[in-house]
C-alpha cells in the first residue's frame, strides 16, 4: 500500500504500479486507473503547477516525440496520433470533456511526482475534471485540471484506502529531503520514508513552509500519527 507523502524510488514506483513507468501519461493504466507523473522542479520539460495549496494540480500534455525531422517545443501537441488513434493528450482530454458535460464521473488518477533523480512522491489520487488547450509559445498545449479526491475509497492490491493530506509544496519537500538528508529524523533510515507534518495538518499545521515538515520512516509516521511532540 502507498499512502500520499510516501517517498519511493522509481523501481518502487513501478513495483507499484506493477509496470515499468516510461512515460508521463497513463490513461486507463492496465485497464484500470489512470497515472500521471509531474514535476514542478526548475527545468522540468512541462508546465505543471499547483493550485489552492494543493487541492489542485494543472497538467499540461504532452509533446510529440522527438524526431531528427521535428522540434517538439514548435510543433502543437497532438490530440491524435498519425494513425488517427487518440494519443494520451487525446485519451484524457476526453475524458475530462465528458465529465464537463456530465456524459461520466470524473476520471480517477493516481499522481506521482518527482523531486530529485530516482526520488518520487505519491501525492495521492485526483479526479479529472477539466481539460482545454492554450497557447504557449506559438503553438497549442493541453492542460488539465485534477482536484484532490479526499474521500476514502478502497483499493486493490497495494493501494488501500488511503488518508490525505494537503499538498507539500514541490519546494518545501526538496528543502527538507536536503536538510534532513534523505533520512528519519528519529532513527536515520533511509527506508519507507514519509513526509510528515510536525504539528499535523488537521490541528491546523501547514504544509507551505519546511520548518514545519520532516523525513520520518514508515514506523515513526505511524507511532507519531496526529500527535503534537
Amino acid at each position: 500500500m502507498l499512502e500520499s507523502g510516501e517517498i519511493i524510488s522509481y523501481r518502487e514506483m513501478c513495483d507499484a504500479e506493477d509496470a515499468s513507468l516510461q512515460r508521463g501519461m497513463n490513461y486507463k493504466h492496465q485497464g484500470q486507473e489512470s497515472v500521471l507523473l509531474m514535476s514542478v522542479r526548475s527545468g522540468a520539460p512541462y508546465r505543471d503547477r499547483v493550485e489552492d495549496e494543493g487541492r489542485v494540480l494543472v497538467y499540461e500534455g504532452h509533446d510529440v516525440k522527438k524526431t531528427q525531422a521535428t522540434e517538439p517545443k514548435k510543433i502543437d501537441q497532438p490530440m491524435h496520433e498519425p494513425s488517427g488513434k487518440l494519443t494520451q493528450n487525446g485519451q484524457f482530454w476526453q475524458a475530462a470533456q465528458r465529465f464537463q458535460t456530465g456524459k461520466a464521473d470524473a476520471e480517477t488518477v493516481r499522481v506521482y511526482e518527482k523531486i530529485k533523480t530516482g526520488i518520487w512522491v505519491f501525492n495521492g489520487i485526483f479526479r479529472l475534471v477539466d481539460s482545454w488547450q492554450e497557447d504557449s509559445g506559438g503553438r497549442k498545449v493541453f492542460k488539465f485540471r485534477l482536484e484532490l479526491d479526499s474521500r476514502d475509497r478502497p483499493r486493490e492490491v497495494r493501494f488501500a484506502s488511503l488518508e490525505h493530506q494537503r499538498f507539500i509544496p514541490s519546494s518545501v519537500k526538496v528543502e527538507v529531503w536536503k536538510r534532513d538528508g534523505g533520512r528519519c529524523v528519529k532513527c536515520g533510515s533511509a527506508d519507507n520514508l514519509h513526509f510528515d507534518h510536525v504539528i499535523p495538518f488537521s490541528q491546523g499545521g501547514t504544509s507551505l513552509v519546511a520548518k514545519n515538515i520532516q523525513l520520518l520512516c514508515a514506523r515513526h509516521n505511524i507511532e507519531k500519527r496526529d500527535k503534537v511532540e
